[in-house]
C-alpha cells in the first residue's frame, strides 16, 4: 500500500513537471461583457453557424454560435505570434469561416473548437460563455 501511494504522489509530481512551462502563451486580459443579439452589430450570431467580433482581450474577441444554445468566444491573438508583434488579428478565412488565419505567421486555428490546425503548438485563449436562452450572451474570464 506504501509502495502504492509513493508510485501515485511520483507520477503527481512528473506530470505536474511536464506541463510546466507549457501554458498557452496570450497575455490574460480580464474581462466581462454582455452582448445583446437581437442587435445589429451582433445580428449574425442569431442563426447557428454565426460569428462576430467583440472588442476586449488581448487582441479583440470572435463569438461563434456552435449550435441553438451554444457559443465559443476566443482572443483573435494568434498564440502562434505570442509577443504580438503582427498588427493583424486572426480572421475567418474567406474560403472557410471555421479556420481563422495568422496571415503573418502563416498559423491557422479552428473557429469550431480553438485548436491550433498548423504551425502553432498553442490553441486559442477561450473566453467562458453564457446564453440566457433569449437574447443575452455573456463573455467573461
Amino acid at each position: 500500500m506504501r509502495n502504492l501511494l509513493f508510485l501515485s504522489l511520483a507520477l503527481l509530481l512528473l506530470s505536474s513537471k511536464c506541463s510546466k512551462g507549457k501554458q498557452n502563451p496570450i497575455p490574460y486580459v480580464p474581462f466581462d461583457i454582455n452582448i445583446d443579439i437581437s442587435l445589429p452589430s451582433y445580428n449574425q450570431l442569431q442563426g447557428v453557424g454565426g460569428w462576430s467580433y467583440v472588442v476586449g482581450g488581448s487582441k479583440g474577441i470572435i463569438v461563434y454560435r456552435r449550435g441553438i444554445d451554444e457559443f465559443v468566444a476566443f482572443d483573435r491573438h494568434s498564440p502562434a505570434d505570442p509577443d504580438g508583434t503582427c498588427f493583424l488579428p486572426l480572421f475567418p478565412d474567406n474560403d472557410n469561416f471555421l479556420v481563422l488565419k495568422d496571415t503573418c505567421n502563416n498559423a491557422t486555428f479552428s473557429l469550431y473548437d480553438g485548436s491550433p490546425i498548423s504551425n502553432s503548438a498553442f490553441g486559442l485563449r477561450q473566453y467562458a460563455v453564457q446564453f440566457n436562452g433569449s437574447n443575452i450572451v455573456r463573455i467573461y474570464n
